[in-house]
């Protein structure tokens, strides 16, 4: 069970067309092998993020959540279709994208280097973009994220999970990005950390105006911080939910409805 506080946002469940895209996917396909091995890993995805808004893809494992929000940082190749993030194409390889758009992956020890400080993990980044200040943004990445500057000469192994995940995530938010992808954010940690990374997430995003696109298989995680949701099976999306809606159940899709009813989850909010 994931007991959270009450969500520091509220539902945005009406997204005008005239809105600025944080994030746009239009007629998305990626293919992975050729011939009788191809494998469709997403088929034909669109769907639109606004400036501040948090959108959710939910779905069993395999369903195409996390090649997507890949796709929005330039890593697996894309078929055809459109993938830009604020108007930019991650395909052209565009160092100014990683200013404006930064991924929390799911497992924090692996995104880590294992060999390199927290000082010396968060600093990369200042110094590839060419940032001053980095002694004072690297103590104030690791505050925000509640670490604090007693963490900053710590090496990943020295580190809970909830902490890795911390520092993972002050990495993200050092370049002050507009967006984050956030794929599985809690999912390999223990249920006891669970609701504080949560809590962070949800504070930071209040604090920034971050767009988020959160990537989960755990629905009570997509209710408490995201405005809409797209639910995706087998590369496709079957349908687009509000939270309202998914609160109330109220969905058109079979595969949503059975989605909701094998969630154990609970959720404390409603």
């Amino acid at each position: 069970m994931v007991e959270v506080s009450a969500s520091k946002t509220e539902a945005c469940n009406d997204v005008s067309p005239a809105a600025d895209w944080a994030l746009e996917i239009s007629d998305l396909n990626v293919v992975y092998n050729t011939g009788v091995r191809a494998m469709h890993a997403v088929s034909g995805v669109s769907l639109h993020v606004a400036e501040g808004e948090a959108f959710g893809l939910a779905g069993e494992s395999g369903s195409g959540k996390s090649t997507i929000l890949r796709c929005l940082v330039g890593l697996p190749p894309i078929a055809s279709g459109i993938a830009k993030v604020t108007g930019h194409d991650p395909r052209a390889g565009e160092l100014r994208l990683y200013r404006t758009c930064q991924m929390v992956f799911q497992d924090p020890y692996g995104s880590l280097h294992p060999l390199q400080t927290l000082d010396r993990c968060l600093s990369e980044p200042l110094i590839i973009h060419k940032i001053g200040n980095v002694d004072k943004r690297v103590r104030q990445a690791l505050d925000h994220v509640g670490l604090g500057a007693k963490f900053r000469f710590r090496y990943p192994h020295q580190l809970s999970g909830g902490q890795r995940q911390r520092a993972a995530i002050a990495r993200a938010i050092i370049l002050e990005p507009r967006t984050l992808l956030l794929d599985e954010p809690t999912s390999a940690l223990d249920v006891s950390v669970q609701a504080e990374i949560l809590n962070l997430l949800a504070d930071l995003r209040e604090e920034r105006n971050l767009t988020y696109l959160v990537v989960s298989h755990d629905l009570a995680v997509v209710d408490f911080l995201c405005d809409r949701l797209a639910i995706m099976n087998q590369g496709l999306i079957v349908e687009e939910l509000s939270r309202d809606d998914l609160c109330r159940q109220k969905t058109a899709s079979e595969y949503t409805r059975m989605l909701l009813s094998a969630s154990d989850s609970v959720w404390t909010k409603a």
